[in-house]
C-alpha cells in the first residue's frame, strides 16, 4: 500500500479516536470525500494498526447507534428557526 494512504488512514483513526467523529465530520475536517474516510477507517485500518481499527469502530458504532437522535435534533432546531421567523 502506498506510504500516503497508510499515514492518511492512521491520521483519520487517530482523529475519529480522539474526538469521537462521524464520517462526515472527519471528510469535512481533512478535506476529503467520505467514501475515502469510510474506505481508510473501515478497511485500510484494519491491516495497518488492529488496535486503533478496534477503537475506531466503536467509536462508529457509538455513532451509528445515535445517528436517529442527531437527525431529530436538527429537525427540532429547524423548525425552531422557521418558527422564530
Amino acid at each position: 500500500m502506498w506510504e500516503y494512504i497508510v499515514k492518511r488512514a492512521v491520521t483519520e483513526g487517530e482523529y475519529i479516536s480522539e474526538s469521537g467523529a462521524t464520517v462526515r465530520e472527519c471528510a469535512a475536517h481533512f478535506n476529503i470525500s467520505k467514501s475515502t474516510v469510510h474506505k481508510d477507517v473501515t478497511e485500510r485500518l484494519a491491516d495497518i494498526d488492529p488496535a486503533l481499527y478496534d477503537e475506531v469502530k466503536r467509536v462508529l458504532a457509538k455513532n451509528l447507534a445515535e445517528r436517529h437522535i442527531r437527525g431529530g435534533m436538527a429537525t427540532k432546531l429547524k423548525y425552531a428557526r422557521i418558527k422564530k421567523g
